[in-house]
């Protein structure tokens, strides 16, 4: 699999009687498709969201009144956040999450995050590391949440040398 999705506090259970468990993992596989190898995620992402329904227009992705604060998509109470610069960004979405959730704009929250951290990290494995805080974090962050953890890799940016990568641009004949 692609990414590896953790659950809290039932989260899981109330993503089965939203009955979303195969849009949730579609629309994480699909993010993980369009994201892989990619330079720039945050529009890219926008865009799988969208396609995959979780930013339907007439859908409020507001965190605040009258802020730009916004969810990065919202589905049947779920809502979908997420940014893949660092691993550290756990501490902001789950705490977006929680004043939506404790405002009743959700049920539960999907938080998804970067896998990658420093090799020298003393800390343990990315997904040790988010159980540890998450339980750290109660009862300041105590709604039920899943976290989904990618590894999507350096950014492939080409050389030029690739079939049909021709620097100058395309190419035609003299007859042409």
């Amino acid at each position: 699999m692609p990414f590896e999705m953790i659950h809290f506090r039932d989260s899981d259970k109330i993503i089965r009687k939203k009955k979303l468990e195969r849009d949730v993992k579609a629309t994480l596989e699909y993010v993980y498709d369009a994201l892989q190898g990619s330079l720039y995620r945050g529009e890219l992402l926008r865009q799988a969201l969208e396609e995959m329904g979780w930013r339907e227009a007439g859908v409020p992705l507001n965190i605040l009144e009258r802020r730009r604060y916004t969810y990065r998509g919202m589905k049947k109470g779920i809502a979908i956040e997420g940014k893949f610069a660092s691993f550290e960004y756990l501490l902001t979405g789950l705490a977006r999450l929680q004043v939506g959730f404790d405002k009743k704009l959700i049920d539960t929250g999907i938080l998804m995050l970067t896998a990658a951290r420093s090799e020298k990290s003393s800390l343990g494995t990315s997904r040790d590391l988010s159980v540890a805080e998450v339980e750290q974090l109660y009862p300041t962050i105590s709604m039920p949440v899943s976290i989904a953890m990618f590894d999507l890799g350096v950014p492939v940016i080409s050389n030029g040398d690739e079939e049909g990568g021709d620097e100058s641009g395309a190419s035609v004949s003299e007859n042409e």
